[in-house]
């Protein structure tokens, strides 16, 4: 059987370990799609699967990478043929099923999401996991009827690829956004991308209060812990804030006082699950609400052989916006 290139985690005597090796073609699982992938992202779940520092990885071996764009070689499924562009995200690549950080993929028919007109491989790399899962967000905001008139939204994590994208695809739509950061140093990056306000990310961190002074009408948090819980307490009436990340932590030292108090709603995003036809969605409007040219300017390249060395980084808080691995 042929072999192709991989970034491979196995099982090790302390925790994990992660080589980029030859992976036999035998070894893939079942699916009814192979894909010729061509473009991934590194995102804050890869970096803690190549490092093994949390126990994403639930299957060994395990081909590490939630995300590809490629292109179908062979399907068995009524919706794919050969030469079709396609994008994958989520549904446990990476975890449970072999990943995206190898030349071939095989993945079930019923994951995949036609390339939306007008998105390169490249682009949708760019957008990967973490512009999804923004753009879910969004979406979200707008479910509880947050708009631009509304007032100010916030987004922590702001210089991440999750916040950066937020950002961008928030102030196209003519919404004030807030940014908050631990890298008060890319204000000039954060303003760029359409932020109005830039604020530390210390404003966030001490113990929250019960309630707080109002300061925005929603916002999309990537931070979780004490920081969510901050943004409850200052957000406005009838507020939301879309949750979709914990890089801070899973707790949330909170009360129930500005649910019961000033009707504030808390939106879970999940984009590992998410069903197809709200996925279709979020692609279609990240096509049209994205600026093209922020994307590219948010984007750095790098081949696969690199993405192990930039695991520590990512979860160091050490990237900013998106990274994109071109696949050989």
């Amino acid at each position: 059987m042929a072999t192709f290139k991989a970034i491979r985690i196995d099982k090790a005597d302390k925790g994990t370990t992660a080589a980029l090796t030859a992976f036999d073609e035998a070894e893939l699982m079942d699916g009814d799609v192979t894909v010729r992938v061509e473009w991934s992202t590194l995102n804050y779940k890869d970096g803690l699967a190549v490092t093994g520092r949390s126990p994403v990885v639930r299957r060994f071996p395990m081909i590490a990478g939630i995300d590809f764009a490629g292109t179908v070689a062979h399907s068995s499924h009524p919706s794919w043929k050969a030469d079709d562009k396609v994008v994958c995200t989520g549904w446990g690549m990476g975890e449970t099923h072999l990943g995206a950080y190898a030349e071939k993929a095989r993945v079930k028919g019923d994951w995949l999401v036609a390339l939306p007109d007008g998105l390169s491989a490249r682009e949708a790399m760019a957008i990967g996991t973490a512009g999804f899962t923004a753009m879910l967000a969004v979406i979200a905001l707008e479910k509880q009827g947050i708009a631009p008139g509304s007032g100010p939204v916030v987004v922590t994590g702001a210089a991440g690829g999750v916040g950066s994208v937020a950002i961008a695809v928030l102030s196209k739509l003519g919404y004030h956004v807030i940014a908050s950061t631990g890298r008060m140093a890319e204000a000039g990056y954060l303003g760029d991308l359409g932020a109005t306000e830039v604020i530390g990310r210390n404003e966030l961190s001490g113990p929250a209060k019960t309630l707080a002074k109002e300061r925005w009408a929603g916002g999309v948090d990537s931070v979780g812990s004490t920081t969510l819980a901050n943004l409850l307490s200052m957000t406005k009436y009838g507020g939301a804030i879309a949750a979709c990340g914990l890089a801070a932590g899973m707790d949330l030292p909170s009360s129930v006082a500005p649910f019961i108090l000033r009707g504030v709603s808390l939106v879970g995003i999940d984009s590992v699950m998410c069903p197809l036809v709200p996925r279709k969605v979020a692609w279609g409007r990240l096509a049209s609400d994205l600026d093209r040219a922020k994307l590219a300017e948010i984007t750095h390249e790098i081949p696969l052989d690199q993405v192990i060395a930039l695991g520590p980084q990512i979860l160091a808080g050490q990237v900013r916006g998106r990274i994109v691995v071109k696949i050989p």
